[in-house]
């Protein structure tokens, strides 16, 4: 199984400069990393040149020009763009496990697909954490956001008994969620019908569902540490819930603006 990691980022090179340095130090490689980034400036531009002419692992980036808050449409294009059969989405500001790729590939299963975790850094550790990438936040670490510290013990065998017990614990967050890519073309992927902050995450997995693909949420593995950052404006939040509730109540599979664009 190939694996693809893909990787959303806007203007913020220093969050980014860190999660590259976790890619980097994965035990297990994946077999492509996909920057996805939503019209940065220079700053990035040569970030993520660097990165690709230094990574050990092909690396592809794909860019759209910055219209407002349109993440459902840049996760489309990096989608389009991957080789891989199994793609792993986080955001350019989460900080990857030496495990996180090991432990997705390991709980993949045909028909299923895996929401992840994250533990949030306050801004004292995020400045840490950016300065200083190579730090691994422990269970004691001081700035983690309450009883989720848990989410940083790693055992995989305990991660393969919670796989859908977790279910009902883990809300669904596209910033570390595993799929299959045919899975991804059947459903249309993203629903570009949604700009402005949330819930496209949400609505891909109902469709998902109707299509037959179940959940399952990895705990104890896939351990991502989410640097802080001011909150989105939640201005569409109104018109985005009901184009969820329109998917729930439709029980449709497929979104009409999605994917299938982004295919030549």
């Amino acid at each position: 199984m190939r694996v693809a990691l893909i990787i959303t980022t806007y203007e913020r090179p220093d969050a980014l400069a860190a999660a590259l340095h976790r890619v980097e130090r994965q035990r297990i490689a994946p077999d492509e990393v996909i920057i996805a980034d939503d019209g940065s400036g220079a700053s990035t531009a040569e970030l993520i040149a660097g990165f690709t002419r230094l990574s050990r692992v092909p690396v592809h980036s794909v860019r759209q020009d910055h219209e407002g808050f349109r993440v459902a449409r840049l996760r489309n294009l990096a989608i389009a763009a991957a080789k891989s059969e199994y793609l792993l989405f986080v955001d350019g500001d989460m900080l990857l496990h030496e495990e996180f790729v090991a432990d997705h590939a390991r709980l993949a299963r045909r028909g299923w697909f895996t929401q992840g975790v994250r533990i949030h850094a306050d801004f004292g550790l995020t400045r840490t954490l950016v300065e200083h990438p190579e730090i691994k936040p422990g269970f004691f670490s001081p700035g983690l956001g309450g009883l989720r510290r848990a989410y940083l013990l790693h055992s995989p065998a305990a991660g393969s008994v919670m796989r859908r017990l977790a279910n009902g614990l883990v809300a669904v967050k596209s910033c570390n969620f595993g799929a299959w890519r045919d899975d991804l073309v059947r459903v249309n992927g993203f629903n570009e019908a949604f700009e402005g902050w949330g819930p496209e995450d949400k609505e891909l997995a109902l469709r998902f569902e109707h299509a037959g693909v179940r959940r399952q949420t990895l705990l104890f593995g896939g351990i991502a540490t989410h640097l802080h950052h001011p909150a989105a404006s939640r201005a569409a939040l109104p018109a985005n819930l009901a184009l969820l509730e329109q998917t729930r109540r439709q029980r449709l599979i497929r979104c009409e603006k999605g994917l299938s664009a982004h295919f030549g």
